[in-house]
């Protein structure tokens, strides 16, 4: 009976897989290669609002989790205060994350936000 080898050729390409790329990357200034770890994020299970409550709760509700994604994205971007945080730059990062433009108030409580994680 033959024993089947693997060509050479694949043994050249496995050489060149993005998991030896991003080990290259991640060596650190004294030669070393910094560990990865692997994150998996599963989305989280969509719980419907609670029915009968007044249209003013549900506006608030999704106002603050329109500006969390917001904060969330200018923190993920390199936003780390408030005063770096302006109308135009929110806006800006809404339109890149898909989300539609925040009125003032929203800008506001994005920076809010950004405040309250600065410390």
């Amino acid at each position: 009976m033959a024993v089947a080898t693997l060509p050479t050729s694949t043994a050249v390409a496995k050489k060149n897989t993005s998991a030896t790329r991003a080990g290259k990357a991640a060596t650190t200034a004294r030669g070393k290669t910094a560990a990865r770890r692997v994150v998996r994020r599963t989305p989280m299970v969509k719980k419907p609002l609670p029915a009968g409550l007044p249209r003013e709760w549900y506006e608030a509700h999704n106002r603050r989790l329109k500006a969390m994604r917001l904060a969330i994205a200018l923190l993920d971007g390199g936003v780390y205060t408030p005063e770096r945080a302006r109308n135009r730059t929110i806006r800006t990062t809404a339109a890149r994350i898909g989300v539609h433009p925040p009125s003032n108030t929203t800008c506001r409580l994005v920076r809010s936000l950004i405040t309250e994680n600065a410390h």
